[in-house]
C-alpha cells in the first residue's frame, strides 16, 4: 500500500498545506520568453528554478554538518587502505606477526577484513530500516571502535585477523546506512554533490592514514604499527558523540507514519522555512505517492522488493554492477602501492612518500567529481572515465614489462618512473569517475522502502569482489608481478561497453520520478530523454516540453 492510500486523521490537513497547483506552459517562441533550457525532470526543473535556497542559512548549514558526519563513516574505509599498505612494509609489524609483503598470508589478513564485509550487510538492512538511518551509523562506529581496540592491541596473528573481521564487518553496517541517509536528506538541487562527498571521506581516511604511517614508520618499537591502527576508531567515536543531534530521514520518517515530522523536516531544510516552497510541495506529492507504509523495509526478512518486479530487477542491476565495477576496475590495487613502487626501483622511504602523494593526488581528482557531481551526466562519467582508466593502466603495465628487463644496475629511472605517473594518473582518472558514483549511484537507483537492503546487497558485492582483490593480489604480484595489471587492461575495456548499453542516467532527475524511468520498457533510452523549460522576463517558469 502506498503512502497516498493509507487514511489517517492527518492527511487531510496536511494536503492541504502543499495541495499542488498546476503546472504553467509556454511556446518556445514567445515573446515574454527569455532563456530555454533542456531538462531531464520538467517539474523538479522548474521547481527549483522558482524557488531557490540560500546555502549559508543556518539550515543548510546543519545539512553541511549531516553530510559531514556521513562524510567521516566513510573514513574508516579509506584509512584501512592506506593505514595496511603502510604498515605491510613496517619492519616491527612483519617481526610481530610474519605475514610476509605478498603471498598467502598477507591475503589472510588483507582479506579477512572483506568477509567481515560480507557478513555485516544481512544485519546492516534490517537495522537501518528499524532503528533509522542514524540508527545504523550509530551500531556500525560502535563495532569500528571494538574492532580497532582489538586490532592495536594484538599480540598474535589470531587477534589481528579477529580484529579485521570485526572492522569490515562494522563498515558494511555504515556503508548501508550513511550514504542511503545523506542522498535522503539532500534537497534535490544539491543531491549530487552532497552524497557524491560521501565517498570522499575515503580519503579522508586515506590521507591522514599515509601521513601517520609515515611519521611512526621511524618509531623503533611496535607502536610504529599500533599508533596507526587506533586512529582508526577516532571517525567513529566523531559520529557516535553526535549522530543522535542529527534529524532523521524524511523519507525514513514518512514511510513509518510518521508525517508531520517529515513534512516539517522538509519545509525546514528543503523549503527555507516555507511549507508552500515549490521544492516541498514536489516532494511531498511524490513522497506521498511512492512511499509505501507496508514495504519491505517491515519486514527485516524480506528482500523481494530486489527483485519481484523488472523495475526493481533493472534498479538492483545497476547496484550490482557498480559493485562490481567499482571494486574491480584495477583501484584494488591501491594496496599493494608500495610493492609497485619498489618494482619499479623506489626505495623504502620513497614508498611511504609515495603513498601519501598518490592518496592526494586520488583526492583531488574525487573532490573534481563531487563538484561536477550534480552537473555531469553518470552515463558518460561511467563510459569514458573506465576506457581512460583501461589505457592508462595498459600504459603502467607495458612500461613496466620495460623495466622488468633490464638487468640490475642498468635501469632506466625516466621508464620507472613514467609507470609510476601512469598509475597516480590512473588513480586520479579513477577516483574521479568512481569515487563519487560509488556511493551516489546505487541509493540513487533504489526506492526508499527497498534502499537499505539494496545497499546491503551492494555491500556484499562490494566485499566479495573485494575479497577478490584483497586475496588474490598478493598471490598474483608474487607470482606473475606487474602482468597481473593486464588483466585490468582488458576487463576494464568490458566494463566500459557494459556500462553504454545498461547504464541507466539518474542525474537531473527526483528520486521518485526514477520509478517511471526503470518501468519503461528501454529505461536506459527513457532516462536519456529530456524536456524544455523557458525562463520567463517577468522572473516565471514554464514548460514547454515535457520528456518524450
Amino acid at each position: 500500500m502506498s503512502h497516498s492510500s493509507h487514511s489517517d486523521k492527518k492527511d487531510s490537513s496536511i494536503d492541504e498545506k502543499v495541495a499542488v497547483g498546476h503546472h504553467v506552459y509556454a511556446s518556445r517562441d514567445a515573446g515574454d520568453v527569455e532563456k530555454v533550457f533542456e531538462v531531464r525532470n520538467a517539474a523538479l526543473a522548474a521547481a527549483t528554478k522558482k524557488g531557490s535556497l540560500n546555502p549559508w542559512s543556518k539550515d543548510s548549514i546543519i545539512l553541511y554538518l549531516c553530510c559531514f558526519i556521513s562524510f567521516l563513516c566513510s573514513c574508516a574505509n579509506g584509512y584501512d587502505g592506506s593505514l595496511m599498505t603502510a604498515i605491510n612494509i613496517m619492519p616491527y609489524y612483519q617481526s610481530k606477526f610474519n605475514a610476509g609483503e605478498v603471498g598467502s598470508g598477507t591475503g589472510i589478513i588483507f582479506s579477512v577484513y572483506t568477509i567481515g564485509g560480507l557478513v555485516g550487510p544481512w544485519v546492516a538492512g534490517p537495522i537501518t530500516d528499524r532503528f533509522g538511518r542514524r540508527g545504523g551509523m550509530f551500531v556500525g562506529s560502535l563495532i569500528i571502535m571494538m574492532g580497532s581496540a582489538v586490532i592495536a592491541s594484538s599480540n598474535n596473528k589470531g587477534q589481528f585477523i579477529a580484529g579485521r573481521f570485526v572492522l569490515g564487518f562494522g563498515v558494511a553496517i555504515l556503508t548501508c546506512a550513511a550514504p542511503s541517509y545523506i542522498i535522503e536528506v539532500s534537497p534535490p538541487q544539491w543531491r549530487g554533490r552532497m552524497t557524491a562527498f560521501y565517498n570522499c571521506g575515503w580519503f579522508g581516511g586515506s590521507v591522514p592514514a599515509a601521513g601517520i604511517t609515515l611519521g611512526t614508520q621511524k618509531i623503533k618499537s611496535n607502536l610504529s604499527w599500533r599508533l596507526p591502527l587506533a586512529f582508526q576508531a577516532v571517525p567513529s567515536v566523531i559520529v557516535i558523540t553526535f549522530v543522535w543531534f542529527l534529524p532523521e530521514s524524511p523519507r525514513w520518517l514518512l514511510a513509518n507514519e510518521r508525517d508531520d515530522e517529515a513534512l516539517a523536516f522538509l519545509t525546514r531544510f528543503h523549503g527555507g522555512g516555507d511549507p508552500n516552497h515549490p521544492v516541498v510541495v514536489l516532494e511531498w506529492q511524490e513522497f506521498k505517492e511512492g512511499i509505501a507504509i507496508d514495504g519491505a523495509d517491515k519486514r527485516w526478512y524480506d528482500y523481494s522488493e530486489l527483485f519481484k518486479t523488472r523495475n526493481a530487477r533493472w534498479r538492483s542491476l545497476m547496484v550490482i554492477l557498480m559493485g562490481i565495477f567499482g571494486q574491480f576496475s584495477g583501484n584494488g590495487l591501491g594496496y599493494f602501492n608500495a610493492q609497485i613502487y619498489g618494482a619499479v626501483g623506489y626505495d623504502n622511504y620513497m614508498q611511504f612518500v609515495l603513498n601519501l602523494a598518490n592518496s592526494i593526488t586520488s583526492c583531488t581528482g574525487a573532490l573534481m567529481g563531487v563538484a561536477l557531481a550534480d552537473r555531469m551526466p553518470r552515463r558518460k562519467v561511467l563510459v569514458w572515465g573506465t576506457l581512460a582508466c583501461a589505457i592508462l593502466l595498459g600504459v603502467n603495465s607495458g612500461l613496466s614489462a620495460q623495466w622488468a628487463k633490464y638487468k640490475p644496475g642498468e635501469e632506466n629511472l625516466k621508464v620507472g618512473r613514467g609507470a609510476v605517473a601512469a598509475f597516480f594518473f590512473f588513480n586520479i582518472v579513477i577516483s574521479f569517475a568512481y569515487t563519487p558514483l560509488q556511493a551516489l549511484y546505487p541509493v540513487e537507483c533504489l526506492q526508499t522502502t527497498a534502499r537499505a537492503k539494496g545497499m546491503a546487497m551492494y555491500g556484499v558485492v562490494v566485499s566479495l569482489f573485494g575479497f577478490i582483490n584483497s586475496y588474490a593480489g598478493p598471490v598474483a604480484l608474487k607470482n606473475i608481478g606487474y602482468k597481473y595489471v593486464y588483466i585490468f587492461v582488458g576487463w576494464d575495456v568490458i566494463e566500459s561497453v557494459l556500462w553504454y548499453l545498461l547504464a541507466v542516467e539518474t542525474n537531473g532527475r527526483s528520486l521518485e520520478e526514477l520509478e517511471e524511468i526503470f518501468s519503461q520498457p528501454n529505461p536506459v533510452k527513457a532516462s536519456k530523454q529530456k524536456a524544455v523549460i523557458a525562463i520567463k522576463k517577468d522572473g516565471d517558469v514554464a514548460i514547454v516540453q515535457e520528456a518524450v
